[in-house]
């Protein structure tokens, strides 16, 4: 079992920038896969941004150059660094774990609340 807590979320102006962490317990964070997602009201959750255990990193069109994610495998952390904030980035933001040799065991955070005001 995976617990994972994010922290980081909060209201900005748009132009700004947020660092979202997200720490995890509970098992070997150097085997997970791990992502950000973002659900905005009344839409889908939608993929963010993705690293691997190698540290590849793959991104959404609408963040790529924005956005940057990472991890500290030391510290069982993942971050999303966020910059150039716009109101469309208003979302609850989860950050999303899984092993990386199984697709069917997937660890979700409570999720953090981003607000990017015009």
């Amino acid at each position: 079992q995976v617990q994972l807590v994010e922290s980081g979320g909060g209201l900005v102006q748009a132009g700004g920038s947020l660092r979202l962490s997200c720490a995890a317990s509970g098992s070997t964070f150097s085997i997970m896969v791990l992502g950000w997602y973002r659900q905005a009201p009344g839409k889908q959750r939608e993929l963010v941004a993705v690293i691997n255990t190698g540290g590849s990193t793959n991104y959404a069109d609408s963040v790529k150059g924005r956005f940057t994610i990472s991890r500290d495998n030391a510290k069982s952390t993942v971050y999303l660094q966020m910059n150039s904030l716009k109101p469309e980035d208003t979302a609850v933001y989860y950050c999303h774990a899984r092993p990386s040799y199984t697709v069917t065991q997937n660890y979700w955070g409570q999720g953090t609340q981003v607000t990017v005001s015009s």
